[in-house]
């Protein structure tokens, strides 16, 4: 069974902006769209190397995003901090299982997921795979469409922060795990964004120098 006929290899372009399908006036110059004006670009630079060197500093801060505490908690004069997974076991023994479950998805799941798919679609394209190419793009989506969401994280901490508030006989502060968590929720969304899904189509019969 032939190989199916890309949009690149018919000389097509989808504009990013509005996904209208057309025609390049050059290599060298796509031009513009002309349904919404945006500039046309057959692939973005350097797609691969941005995307890595986010995703390993985000790779690099989620580990002390997840050894260093990041809620400290003052009760009755004394203080006590708690990692992420630490947190998740103080609100489910404390009775909010829903909220711990909610934190544990939201802070410890969905990154270390991200961080695994944007490897993965990283590595099979600069292997030149050229299977499961609708698999890949569907998992592309995936990763984009939660990191729309990534700030639910931050929701779920100030949420916290405010419902413990309430008790005149505690208090809640950030630990110094915030900081490389917040990094992690940040490089991750951007590594989405510079990575161009197109390069998983082109594997199949694009030449090299046109990856990257």
């Amino acid at each position: 069974m032939a190989a199916a006929l890309t949009a690149a290899q018919a000389g097509l372009i989808g504009c990013e902006h509005c996904g209208l399908l057309v025609r390049a006036a050059s290599a060298d110059e796509p031009g513009h769209c002309p349904r919404c004006g945006s500039p046309l670009e057959s692939r973005r630079r350097q797609s691969i190397e941005r995307t890595w060197a986010l995703v390993i500093a985000a790779a690099i801060c989620y580990i002390p995003a997840n050894l260093l505490p990041v809620l400290g908690t003052t009760t009755l004069g004394s203080t006590e901090y708690d990692t992420i997974m630490g947190g998740v076991v103080f609100l489910y023994t404390s009775g909010s299982w829903p909220l711990a479950l909610i934190v544990l998805i939201a802070s410890v799941m969905v990154p270390l997921g991200k961080l695994i798919a944007l490897g993965y679609l990283l590595i099979s394209v600069q292997r030149r795979s050229s299977s499961s190419n609708r698999e890949r793009t569907r998992l592309y989506r995936m990763v984009e469409f939660i990191g729309r969401w990534s700030m639910l994280d931050v929701f779920v901490d100030t949420f916290t922060v405010a419902l413990v508030q309430l008790s005149p006989l505690m208090a809640v502060s950030p630990g110094p795990g915030v900081m490389f968590f917040a990094a992690v929720v940040v490089l991750t969304m951007i590594a989405a964004t510079t990575f161009d899904p197109r390069l998983i189509w082109d594997a199949g019969g694009e030449p090299e120098s046109r990856i990257g």
